[in-house]
């Protein structure tokens, strides 16, 4: 079997590091080198948490061999913020999950009514204000369609409130994962994208979801 990079798997808000080890150990068993990484994700800033992640780099891990970067929902962002910061770091690909790359309306809702559940998460991440993926990166996003969540009490109230516009709108202007809208996570520069049934969570421990990430991450597209 051909050697694979190793990957890094970053976590979303109000995780830790072991929510991703389905996923990791999944990977593994696809001939992947895996390590969860962890960070503080109300605590620190985007920027503070992507120049934590090449603190850890440049400790533990040699500048020539190449990295796979895996993020869910907030870890995308950070993944971005980091590419851009930190350019001497040889990157194979990467896959986002679920990730709000054009900003989050739930997280907008959190940042007026109750900033805490959010946290520092919000400037410059979740607020869709994230720097633009570098054109080199070859970069998957796997979003999900599945509402699932508490979460989807706030895109339900916003989904009702769309509705009562004047212009219908399409369904999957409505969809989304219990947390991300569908169309949060498009990313124009991305290099595909993949749309599943699963929720903004469950997509973590789906076996179907960690073989696309590998296959991505192996082939630089989907299976279709």
């Amino acid at each position: 079997m051909q050697q694979q990079n190793s990957v890094i798997l970053l976590h979303g808000l109000h995780h830790a590091p072991f929510i991703m080890r389905p996923l990791a150990k999944r990977l593994q068993v696809q001939g992947f080198d895996t390590y969860q990484y962890g960070y503080r994700s109300l605590r620190d800033s985007i920027k503070v948490s992507s120049a934590s992640l090449n603190n850890w780099l440049e400790r533990y891990h040699h500048p020539e061999q190449p990295i796979d970067l895996v993020g869910h929902s907030l870890g995308g962002l950070i993944i971005r913020d980091f590419l851009v910061s930190y350019p001497q770091w040889q990157i194979g690909r990467c896959v986002t999950l679920g990730t709000p790359h054009l900003g989050s309306v739930c997280a907008d809702y959190m940042w007026r009514l109750a900033p805490a559940i959010v946290g520092q998460s919000y400037i410059d991440a979740l607020d869709g204000t994230v720097a633009p993926l570098p054109e080199h990166i070859i970069m998957g996003v796997i979003a999900g369609n599945h509402p699932f969540g508490l979460g989807q009490l706030v895109l339900g109230y916003h989904n009702r409130k769309l509705r009562l516009q004047n212009s219908p709108l399409p369904d999957e202007y409505l969809t989304h994962d219990g947390t991300v809208y569908l169309r949060e996570t498009k990313l124009e520069t991305a290099t595909d994208h993949l749309i599943m049934p699963v929720s903004h969570t469950g997509m973590l421990v789906d076996p179907a979801v960690a073989e696309q990430t590998g296959y991505f991450l192996s082939n630089g597209k989907f299976k279709r």
